[in-house]
């Protein structure tokens, strides 16, 4: 048990020193498992570890603080089964625990806020599984990226109702293939992708000029771009520097760096066919791939969430132009967030702007004005998409 002892003592001293759980988490892990005494396969064990920890964190607070056994036993009893923990699962989850009540383990705020068309504990189990990669293919012949990953002895599957996205197993480093560097695709969760291939573009947009409010490092920019087609010019604008800087990266490595310009902010006289704001929110829905943010989430955190998400929906609502469309997206499940930010928006319009429903719902239910992509229905996280279209002024 000697080796096995030795890597539980190590994720305990790594998850004291992760503490407290906040956003700043993931940057700290990424600090402690830097360390130059760690090899690949110590990363990937400790990373599995600390995971499964910030999963079961609601329970290991309730565990004396003394009880290191208690402690190597939940979180051994809950890691994935594989090489680098083999030897954790053997000494310590002879005899494995129940796994615990998804409940217990989602913030007491959950239930009362899941508003994904399925019960709060299927959802809360689906938040809790591990999350495959989803890539985005950015080419229309994808032979060498999957010769590529062939050779790796990678498995990529693809989706039925979307051709250019393909599953990989967890963990899997596609960013070092060479046809990653070379554009041919992107890291992208298979949710995220259904949020603008709902929308059936450009059959049912009036234009290629659109604007991306709330860019990030652009993924979606990205994904709108590609959609819209070669006559597309696609503003991105964000209050971070350094997303921006990412995203006219990724655009010229994609190929797609005529049809994106990075602004930090729209030009105040300009309008668009369209405007997409994928909103600043909680992330709830991301928790597979971000399991820090459900201890560090409060109903407060929401309810600020919301207030800003209603104020930057309305802002670029004067963006739209005549006819245009108006995208709200979020990666949360709450209701907060979602059915009542966009329930405000349309109350306050007075008719300037109505619902549009989704060209394709994918099987995802209507929540008020908008489509719930429920995390887990086709291995996705889960998101938010509401269409409002502006009023024509010819009409």
């Amino acid at each position: 048990m000697g080796i096995a002892s030795n890597q539980l003592r190590i994720a305990r001293d790594l998850w004291t020193r992760l503490q407290p759980i906040d956003r700043a988490l993931p940057a700290r892990l990424q600090s402690l498992l830097a360390d130059r005494r760690f090899g690949s396969r110590d990363r990937r064990l400790y990373r599995e570890l600390l995971f499964t920890a910030l999963r079961q964190a609601r329970v290991l607070a309730s565990l004396p603080p003394d009880d290191e056994n208690a402690w190597a036993l939940r979180v051994a009893s809950a890691c994935a089964r594989g090489r680098e923990t083999e030897a954790v699962r053997a000494a310590f989850a002879a005899s494995e625990l129940p796994p615990p009540d998804p409940l217990e383990l989602t913030p007491a705020w959950f239930a009362s806020e899941c508003d994904t068309g399925r019960p709060a504990a299927e959802t809360a189990a689906a938040l809790l599984s591990r999350a495959p990669v989803w890539i985005r293919l950015q080419v229309d012949d994808p032979a060498e990226a999957e010769a590529e990953w062939a050779a790796r002895g990678w498995s990529a599957e693809p989706h039925p109702a979307l051709p250019e996205a393909r599953k990989l197993p967890p963990e899997t480093n596609v960013s070092a293939c060479v046809s990653y560097q070379k554009g041919h695709y992107e890291v992208q969760d298979l949710g995220s992708q259904l949020i603008l291939a709902s929308l059936d573009l450009p059959a049912r947009s009036p234009g290629p000029r659109w604007l991306d409010a709330c860019a990030g490092a652009g993924g979606k920019t990205l994904q709108l771009a590609r959609l819209l087609g070669p006559a597309s010019r696609v503003d991105a604008t964000d209050v971070r520097p350094a997303a921006l800087a990412e995203l006219r990266t990724r655009a010229a490595r994609a190929g797609l760096g005529s049809r994106i310009r990075t602004l930090p902010r729209p030009d105040p006289a300009a309008l668009y066919d369209g405007v997409l704001v994928d909103a600043p929110c909680s992330g709830s829905g991301t928790w597979r791939r971000a399991p820090h943010l459900m201890a560090c989430t409060s109903e407060t955190d929401l309810a600020a969430a919301a207030r800003l998400q209603t104020e930057i929906l309305r802002n670029a609502a004067g963006r739209v132009r005549p006819g245009g469309l108006l995208v709200y997206a979020t990666c949360s499940i709450t209701r907060t967030e979602n059915r009542a930010v966009a329930e405000t928006f349309l109350s306050g319009q007075a008719g300037l702007f109505q619902e549009e429903p989704p060209a394709h719902d994918f099987g995802f239910p209507r929540i008020g004005p908008g489509l719930a992509i429920t995390p887990g229905k086709h291995d996705n996280d889960g998101f938010y998409v509401a269409v409002f279209r502006r009023a024509d002024s010819h009409r």
